[in-house]
């Protein structure tokens, strides 16, 4: 089963600091990953969030990317500035030996294309230049899988949903979370507090379903049922939960309720 998450962009409203911004946009990401979540889409809570969006999109992007290329994707920025201050994801596509001699026929890695001497090459993290005859450009980035090993190394390319297994997230913006439920073509699971709690009648429907699912987090201030209002009711093919039912604190922080949510599916899907 594979689960995507929608967050608003205005999820940083309630970080006033810059580093704690960026420090609340490193526990998504690490949710994320942990959970295996496919896609992190935002969709729009208003033009005031435009500097905040960019940052979580910017930060969230930057976290994914494997750390032996960042510096050739990610020039100094302002954006930038407290993330040398965060942990590693250690997703797959950021896992895996440094070792050239260890590494294996068959083996997957990600890596960015750059010249030399007037030839491109791949960089997936070890230390030897590896020949690139595939289609990608200078400076940009692919997934590659290896066909000869070292010394003599030769890869190819491959495309992320040819990995059977979880590889990273994507991140996506979309439009409001209205227009995003309307074109979402799975299951949704709207959380928030007004909704009834989990019925494991509903859990087992929904985790056999082979259907992507989209699971959705409302506002800093305003719940889902507070965003969509009257409209809900034009949503087909959801489910709305209330994942703390006996909540002890006035509110759930979203990235307390990220980890909440997917930690309580998760364990749903693996006790079925």
């Amino acid at each position: 089963m594979k689960l995507s998450i929608a967050i608003p962009d205005s999820s940083l409203k309630d970080e006033k600091k810059h580093e704690n911004k960026t420090r609340k946009i490193f526990q998504i990401a690490r949710a994320a990953g942990i959970f295996q979540i496919k896609n992190i889409i935002i969709y729009k809570d208003g033009r005031e969030f435009e500097t905040d969006s960019k940052l979580l999109s910017t930060i969230l992007r930057y976290l994914e990317t494997p750390q032996h290329f960042r510096k050739r994707l990610y020039p100094k920025s302002g954006l930038l500035q407290f993330v040398g201050a965060l942990s590693p994801i250690k997703m797959p596509n950021q896992t895996g030996t440094s070792d050239a001699k260890q590494v294996k026929k068959g083996d997957i890695r990600e890596g960015i294309v750059f010249p030399k001497n007037g030839k491109k090459f791949i960089d997936i993290g070890i230390d030897h230049s590896i020949p690139y005859h595939g289609k990608k450009q200078i400076d940009k980035r692919t997934i590659v899988k290896i066909k000869d090993t070292f010394p003599n190394f030769t890869v190819y390319d491959i495309e992320k949903d040819q990995i059977p297994n979880f590889w990273s997230y994507n991140v996506k913006h979309g439009g409001n979370l209205f227009s995003l439920l309307m074109e979402w073509k799975g299951l949704k699971i709207l959380t928030s507090r007004k909704s009834k709690k989990i019925k494991d009648e509903d859990m087992q429907k929904l985790i056999s379903s082979k259907e992507e699912i989209l699971v959705v987090f409302g506002t800093t201030d305003k719940g889902i049922h507070e965003i969509l209002d009257k409209k809900i009711s034009n949503i087909q093919n959801f489910k709305a939960w209330n994942f703390f039912p006996h909540q002890g604190t006035e509110t759930v922080r979203l990235e307390e309720a990220i980890l909440g949510c997917l930690s309580i599916i998760n364990a749903r899907i693996f006790n079925k």
